[in-house]
């Protein structure tokens, strides 16, 4: 089980001390070998608190400064999220800030990437099933959704039903899983589960997959990784998957309580995005 330890402005230094040995060695090899190291992060409910219009969801005050001060001492930072990637992009704010010259964000699971050097979002041709599940998601959520409060969030190449606004959040969600589940095989996508949200997207890519070849083609050492979410297990596995294969590596949770299997799996666990935040920073008071 992971170590919850919360770092505040007022112990910018101090690093928790990862609850396992796998994960204290990962942070050991970040310090010892910063320049080969990949930062990679989740961002809603990671990077930016989980808020009930997911649309108003913007970065932590502080975390552009935070991954600008420690990105130029790594080898990569990456923010890898199941947004679109230039939507991720404006609300964390990354654009043109001096020290994330070289950021990358994965948006739609890895589909998605844009590169701060140019500015720029590369990306597949969208899947058909989306358009398919879009047109016919508004006529299964009137015949089956418990109540109002339920929302819709199109991300363009996936579409995300919302139930945190609903009268009971939580069996508006059951109530819904297995509908969606269906309508998204019947059109070759899958549904991914999340913090009161169920999306359904193509399947293929995941933030695990994701991870591995962004750290493949970064040709890195030591990776860290930060969720909070289900959709963050892939990429934990993909950090299991390398520490085997002799590639150090360190998890760490950004807690909540409503999901648990990230705390159970990782090496530390801070206070959400504030202590997302304040880990980054004393990682880089301690690189400088």
């Amino acid at each position: 089980m992971g170590s919850h330890t919360d770092v505040t402005p007022d112990q910018p230094d101090h690093l928790p001390s990862p609850a396992t040995r796998a994960g204290r060695e990962g942070l050991d090899a970040l310090l010892a070998d910063p320049r080969r190291a990949v930062v990679a992060l989740d961002f809603d409910g990671t990077l930016a608190d989980i808020v009930p219009d997911p649309d108003q969801a913007r970065a932590h005050p502080d975390a552009v400064a935070a991954l600008a001060a420690l990105a130029p001492k790594v080898a990569s930072v990456a923010v890898i999220t199941g947004r679109p990637a230039e939507v991720a992009v404006r609300h964390g704010g990354f654009a043109d800030v001096p020290g994330l010259e070289h950021l990358v964000v994965l948006g739609h699971y890895g589909a998605e990437r844009w590169d701060a050097v140019t500015g720029t979002v590369t990306a597949p041709a969208a899947h058909p099933g989306v358009a398919a599940v879009r047109a016919e998601l508004p006529a299964l959520l009137d015949r089956v959704a418990p109540g109002p409060g339920t929302a819709v969030e199109d991300k363009g190449r996936s579409v995300a039903v919302h139930t945190r606004r609903a009268a009971d959040p939580g069996a508006a969600f059951e109530a819904l899983r297995g509908p969606l589940t269906d309508l998204a095989a019947r059109h070759g996508l899958i549904v991914e589960p999340g913090r009161l949200v169920l999306e359904l997207r193509p399947p293929g890519m995941d933030k695990g997959v994701a991870l591995r070849e962004h750290v493949r083609a970064t040709g890195a050492g030591p990776v860290l990784y930060a969720g909070d979410d289900l959709g963050d297990l892939p990429a934990y596995a993909a950090v299991d998957a390398l520490r085997a294969e002799g590639v150090p590596g360190l998890l760490v949770c950004s807690g909540s309580d409503e999901v648990t299997e990230l705390r159970e799996r990782a090496d530390v666990e801070v206070a959400g995005p504030a202590g997302v935040v304040a880990l980054l920073r004393a990682l880089a008071r301690r690189l400088a």
